[in-house]
């Protein structure tokens, strides 16, 4: 969003500045948020608590503009906010719907659209010309491991250019199986960094200039749940290993290298709220209980640049069609209309 907006951004917990020391969120009703108007984006993934914490911390003459598509996954903790927020009919509701002469060159947001409406994306193999979104057919897993790893390592740096490490994220749906975060994370790392520098910690290898990511929130170091950084020295004597994170070194101890996982591939629930140059995606019917239509739509839609689904027909039509979500129970629309 800093590239963006040329304007800082923030996460909501360090916006509202969240201290474990002090016990909370140091902005609320009290200490209040010195601004006019306050804009959050990727609102789809707040949850209630959240939320109740962010407007105690909004001033009443204050404005609040929330972004967020209510297609991708809801919050990880309870409620389904944003979408509530739309359905109570209770604020003024924009919706982008229509797809602009400049944005109809991307393949990415045609498609994106038309998972949205549950059509199988559009693949056109009767041209030469490059396009930003690519479906390369795969029905074995350990076909679809080959090619993603070819994929990741030579191919698509060769043809567009994009660094392995800095701009190729590659999501799964699942954690565990051949095409799994796990595994994936373990084979990545093979053909990427194959070095001999590493220390075993946690069950995993930890190798100078991994890619990694930060999975708890961690309110001393100021990192956060998602932070994806690279191993910049692993130091065997003080048992310490510096990570870099936007430019900004972190020292951990080998205690607290549980927080840290491998993340040359991550999950969909992970990638959520980010964006990366090049996505790859593998999806093949061993997913099955996680081919939806709002997790493709997420994944596909973090890609800028170029997206690669490496995987079957039949797992891409499954996800397309299958729009099954996990009902969650709420009041605030019902709450908000009576108010």
């Amino acid at each position: 969003m800093t590239e963006s907006t040329g304007h800082e951004a923030k996460t909501i917990h360090r916006l509202l500045e969240f201290s474990f020391q002090k016990g909370g969120f140091q902005k609320n009703e009290e200490h209040p948020l010195n601004c006019d108007l306050l804009v959050i984006d990727e609102a789809s993934m707040i949850d209630t608590v959240l939320m109740y914490h962010l407007l105690k911390a909004i001033r009443s003459d204050a404005s609040l503009i929330l972004v967020g598509d209510v297609n991708q996954l809801p919050s990880v903790g309870p409620g389904n906010v944003l979408k509530d927020i739309i359905a109570s009919d209770s604020i003024p509701v924009v919706r982008l719907n229509e797809i602009f002469r400049q944005a109809k060159e991307s393949a990415i947001i045609v498609n994106a659209h038309l998972i949205n409406k549950g059509v199988v994306p559009i693949f056109d193999r009767t041209t030469s010309e490059p396009t930003d979104f690519y479906f390369i057919e795969k029905d074995e897993p350990e076909e679809a491991l080959k090619t993603l790893l070819e994929l990741v390592t030579g191919r698509i740096e060769k043809a567009f250019g994009f660094n392995p490490v800095e701009d190729v994220q590659v999501i799964t749906p699942m954690n565990r199986g051949t095409l799994g975060v796990g595994n994936l994370n373990v084979e990545l790392q093979k053909v990427i960094n194959p070095r001999d520098d590493a220390i075993f910690r946690g069950g995993k290898n930890l190798r100078l200039k991994d890619k990694v990511m930060q999975i708890v929130n961690n309110y001393d170091k100021n990192i956060y749940n998602g932070d994806i950084g690279t191993i910049s020295r692993i130091d065997t004597e003080a048992q310490e290993v510096t990570i870099v994170f936007d430019n900004k070194p972190v020292i951990y101890d080998y205690s607290d290298l549980d927080e840290i996982v491998l993340a040359y591939a991550v999950s969909i629930h992970k990638s959520q709220g980010s964006e990366y140059p090049c996505v790859v995606i593998p999806l093949l019917t061993q997913h099955y209980m996680m081919l939806q239509r709002n997790l493709l739509y997420t994944e596909v839609t973090r890609g800028k640049k170029l997206v690669i689904i490496v995987g079957s027909k039949k797992a891409l039509a499954i996800a397309v069609k299958n729009e099954k979500t996990q009902k969650r129970y709420t009041d605030l629309a019902r709450r908000l209309r009576r108010h």
